[in-house]
């Protein structure tokens, strides 16, 4: 029997792998280089099929048509202007999801900050109420904050990663630890599918793609990458080399050739 959850996951993923791009950076940081134009972002990944994208409700509201991509409304923000980065509220609902006809819902978590017990609150509504509409839950957990000594620390990214699953997510979102041995273990200890956030511009296109590699043979389900794609010289071939590595399983020294053969 076929399930609301499982018919919008399938929205969300190709051959049950996600390359999804967030692009909600523009509420924390403004209106950053590769997102200044939100429509034109959003044409470009859809023409190599990005499987999804998260966007806060007023980017979802602004664009022209519906994208042919999955939708992932994210529900919680703040502001590197505001004097709590790390506390995230919420900024929407699930009901405004279903009103904007997107197949999934997003929050963020930020574990070891001092405002966790408030974010974990939220992340228990969330969840219930996703449960309520069969809506897809996507929980963004980063180890993030003043009581987080090493945020890459394995067992570290492994109990934000377990919160999230007994919290009541379907997917759980969190930082890639560096290695594929060790993140073999969040995944492994995570009862619910597992992808990696793409942090940081990385300092090379083998970079990125080697990230997504180790995540994929640890067992993780995709990757939610936005700095890495939209900040890109060409974000349409970088979205192409990932889907060769996270949807197709090609190694990354191959898949790079995408980017090479594209900026000859």
């Amino acid at each position: 029997m076929v399930f609301g959850k499982q018919v919008r996951l399938s929205r969300l993923t190709e051959l049950g792998k996600m390359v999804c791009v967030p692009l909600d950076h523009g509420f924390t940081n403004g209106p950053i280089k590769g997102i200044e134009d939100p429509e034109a972002t959003v044409r470009e990944l859809e023409k190599e099929r990005v499987t999804a994208i998260l966007a806060h409700k007023g980017i979802i509201k602004s664009l022209v048509r519906p994208p042919a991509t999955g939708i992932i409304l994210h529900l919680s923000a703040s502001t590197t202007l505001g004097p709590s980065p790390n506390r995230k509220l919420l900024i929407s609902s699930v009901e405004e999801g279903l009103r904007l006809g997107v197949d999934g819902i997003s929050i963020h978590i930020n574990v070891g900050s001092k405002e966790e017990p408030e974010m974990l609150q939220q992340l228990g509504q969330v969840a219930d109420t996703c449960d309520e509409y069969q809506m897809p839950l996507l929980a963004m957990m980063y180890p993030r904050g003043e009581l987080v000594k090493n945020a890459e620390d394995p067992e570290v990214v492994a109990h934000a990663a377990r919160i999230g699953a007994e919290a009541g997510a379907d997917v759980v979102k969190t930082i890639y630890t560096g290695q594929e041995a060790t993140f073999r273990s969040v995944v492994r200890r995570c009862p619910v599918p597992v992808v990696i956030a793409g942090g940081p511009r990385a300092e090379s296109d083998l970079d990125v793609l080697r990230m997504a590699e180790g995540a994929i043979r640890a067992g993780a389900m995709g990757v939610t990458f936005g700095r890495n794609v939209f900040q890109h010289e060409s974000p349409r071939l970088m979205v192409r080399a990932l889907r060769r590595v996270v949807i197709e399983g090609i190694p990354a020294a191959k898949a790079v050739e995408v980017l090479r053969v594209g900026s000859g």
